[in-house]
C-alpha cells in the first residue's frame, strides 16, 4: 500500500506555497547556525618562529620535547597553526 496524502480545501498554489515558506523557513535556521569550515593552514618552521617571536633553534627543541607536533610533506617539515594556537597555554 503506498502512502496517500489527501488535501481538502487547498489549491495547488496554496499547497505550493507553504511548501516553500517551509523550506526558506528552515534555510533561514540553517544560516543562522552555518559556520563555513576554514581550510587549515600549514606554517613552515620560520613562519613559527616569526609569529611567536623565537629563533628557529627553539621551534625545533619545543618539537622534538613533544610541544609543538611536526607535519611532514617530502623533507619539508610543517606546522598546523591551529595546533601553534592550542599549544599556548595560559598562565
Amino acid at each position: 500500500m503506498s502512502d496517500v496524502i489527501q488535501l481538502h480545501n487547498t489549491t495547488p498554489q496554496q499547497f505550493k506555497d507553504s511548501i516553500l515558506n517551509g523550506v526558506k523557513s528552515q534555510l533561514e535556521e540553517l544560516k543562522k547556525s552555518f559556520q563555513p569550515k576554514e581550510p587549515e593552514e600549514f606554517l613552515t618552521r620560520s613562519e613559527v618562529a616569526e609569529m611567536l617571536k623565537v629563533d628557529i633553534s627553539t621551534v625545533h627543541n619545543w618539537t622534538k620535547a613533544g610541544k609543538l607536533q611536526k607535519h611532514g610533506l617530502g623533507k619539508r617539515i610543517y606546522y598546523k597553526r591551529s595546533e601553534i594556537e592550542n599549544a599556548i597555554i595560559e598562565l
